[in-house]
């Protein structure tokens, strides 16, 4: 995702879900003409200085990547790393991604 509108739309109307490290808005379709899925990330200056975060962003991607085959058509996914993200692995990244992923899918069905 590129434009603020589509943040906008995933985080205040997507479900949400967090861990330690990472929280995951993710907003489902609902009925629109299939595109693929969409996902963006936000890490902010908390999350450290633009090495620490651009390093962070980069095993975001890596992670994303992997994954985005798992959502549906229209979906829009935002990832938010918290400061914690900062010092953590790729694999303990991967972990809390799936984690919160699966907490979102499960809050936007309730909806």
């Amino acid at each position: 995702m590129r434009r603020s509108e589509d943040f906008t739309d995933a985080v205040r109307g997507g479900a949400r879900s967090g861990t330690r490290r990472l929280v995951v808005h993710l907003r489902t379709a609902e009925n629109t003409a299939p595109t693929a899925p969409r996902a963006g990330l936000v890490v902010s200056k908390a999350v450290g200085n633009a090495v620490e975060r651009n390093q962070v962003k980069r095993r975001l991607r890596g992670l994303l990547a992997s994954r985005i085959s798992a959502l549906h058509d229209g979906d829009k996914l935002v990832v938010r790393a918290l400061p914690a993200a900062r010092g953590a692995s790729s694999a303990a990244l991967g972990e809390d991604l799936d984690a919160a992923l699966s907490g979102a899918r499960r809050r936007a069905v309730r909806r």
